[in-house]
């Protein structure tokens, strides 16, 4: 029986380095790839793959936009999330919205190509180190935040994701959603989910509470984030 596979990612690059990898399989065939999520959602349509590869980090439409809409207008199509994001909320939104599997893209040629079949078969496949993430994250202490004047809260060491300190770090420049999207070459969209999950990990109310964090005792930086995230909608 033949796997037929569709390729969303929008590096040119390794959408080519995957497909080459997994057409040397005998029972696999790439029947398209496509560089954005409107563009994947139209392929998955003419072609109905048996599974999907969907990375999450996309312009425009983002890859959980994308997975939604796929479960929506084709729900019997394998979708399995390949990406760089360690983030565990971003899996468990994943599997949530009905992805099969969730693996990060360091994954070898051989496990990936197992994964694959597994998931046509009807198999939930997960990355062992994302496995691993989500039973650290369920076994951490729940985020504490200091009712002070300063709104400085007392939080869980590290709690936050390496993406999400990049945004934090732009943040506290100054930096508008639509600035940090520029330098972080991410769409929009995923700034302000970014943002939403720094909101809620530091057990924030407002954009205004995370600039004072952010800018910490920088009084110069803190007033410019200050003075930009307040007109900012998240």
């Amino acid at each position: 029986m033949t796997i037929r596979i569709l390729l969303i990612d929008d590096h040119t690059l390794f959408r080519s380095g995957v497909r080459a990898l997994l057409q040397r399989q005998p029972d696999f065939d790439v029947v398209g790839e496509a560089a954005d999520g409107l563009e994947g959602i139209k392929r998955a349509k003419q072609h109905c793959p048996d599974v999907i590869l969907l990375d999450i980090n996309m312009p425009g439409l983002s890859g959980l936009e994308t997975l939604r809409l796929l479960v929506q207008d084709l729900p019997g199509i394998a979708v399995v999330m390949l990406t760089v994001s360690e983030d565990v909320d971003e899996m468990t939104a994943a599997l949530r919205d009905g992805a099969c599997g969730y693996l990060l893209k360091n994954i070898e040629a051989d496990t990936l190509s197992e994964a694959i079949r597994k998931a046509a078969a009807g198999q939930p496949v997960i990355a062992d180190d994302m496995t691993t993430r989500l039973v650290a994250s369920m076994r951490r202490p729940p985020v504490q935040v200091e009712a002070a004047r300063s709104c400085a809260p007392v939080i869980a060491p590290d709690p936050l994701t390496l993406r999400e300190r990049d945004i934090m770090r732009e943040l506290s420049r100054g930096a508008s959603n639509k600035e940090i999207a520029r330098s972080l070459s991410v769409a929009e969209s995923t700034v302000k989910i970014h943002v939403r999950n720094i909101l809620r990990k530091l057990n924030f109310t407002s954009r205004l509470q995370v600039a004072l964090y952010a800018a910490g005792h920088d009084g110069e930086r803190g007033d410019a984030f200050t003075a930009s995230v307040v007109s900012e909608s998240t």
